[in-house]
This record gives structure tokens, C-alpha cells and sequence, in this order.
């Protein structure tokens, strides 16, 4: 119930500058859910979850994305590009042993990919393990160069 009042709350919201916020419009998706009375309302699917999380992520608010993509990494624990973008926004968010978590996911999944690597690295630099960060920022470079 909380998350479906966001979504109302976030449809007339804007930006300091006077713009409409991005996830504004994927929060109208809702808006007329609940139908006659006593009708059941839909349920947000995954691909809806995963775009508005997207939208949120632009947005800056991370935390918010992070919510939402932890339901779609349990729905689809496959979906590295899911994983990764919960990674960053554990990262922005300052859930950095979350992130780390993440990463190290995706870089047991993929090896080579050097973005994993490089925000592993400065995951573990964030928490003051330079000494550990060094060889994945290295690996990063390597894979980068390619």
C-alpha cells in the first residue's frame, strides 16, 4: 500500500527546476487500477517494476530503485543486467556491502566484464580496502584495454 501511494504522491511531483520528474509518468500507470467499486486491482509486473526502477535510478533516487530491482533479481536471478543495476544502486545508496554482494555475483557469472570488476574496486575502496581493491581495478584496466 506504501509503494501505491508513492506512485500517487510522485504523479504531480517535479524537479526543483520546474520539470516533471521521470518516474512521474510510470507512476499515472496506476492511476486507474481500482476500477468499479469492490474490483480487484492489477499487480505491477516485473517488466513494469524493472522500467520503473530504471526511471527512479535516473531520478537519483537509489534507494527506491533498489527496492523495486531486488523483486525482479528474485523473480529473474539470471538477469545480469537486473543484478548490475542493483549493484549500482546499492553503491549510490551507500549499501556498499550489498553491492559488493552484487558484484561479485556478476563477475563469477561474467569474468571478463570489466565494469563489474572496476565497481567491485571502488565498491571495496569506499570501505577503506584499497590493498583488496587493487587487483580488481587492475583486472578492470586489463579488460578495458581490450
Amino acid at each position: 500500500m506504501t509503494d501505491r501511494i508513492d506512485r500517487f504522491d510522485r504523479f504531480d511531483s517535479v524537479r526543483p527546476d520546474g520539470r516533471a520528474t521521470e518516474d512521474r509518468w510510470a507512476g499515472a500507470l496506476h492511476l486507474f487500477d481500482d476500477g468499479p467499486e469492490g474490483a480487484v486491482g492489477r499487480e505491477e509486473s516485473t517488466v513494469e517494476r524493472w522500467e520503473r526502477a530504471g526511471l527512479l535510478f535516473g531520478e537519483k533516487r537509489y534507494a527506491a530503485a533498489a527496492r523495486l530491482l531486488v523483486e525482479v533479481v528474485e523473480e529473474f536471478p539470471e538477469h545480469t543486467a537486473a543484478r548490475m543495476l542493483l549493484a549500482r544502486a546499492y553503491y549510490h545508496s551507500a549499501q556498499l556491502g550489498r553491492a559488493e554482494a552484487e558484484l561479485r555475483l556478476v563477475i563469477e557469472r561474467d569474468p571478463v566484464d570489466a565494469y563489474a570488476h572496476l565497481m567491485l574496486g571502488r565498491t571495496l575502496e569506499r570501505q577503506s580496502r584499497k590493498e583488496e581493491a587493487e587487483p580488481w581495478l587492475r583486472m578492470a584496466g586489463a579488460f578495458a584495454a581490450e
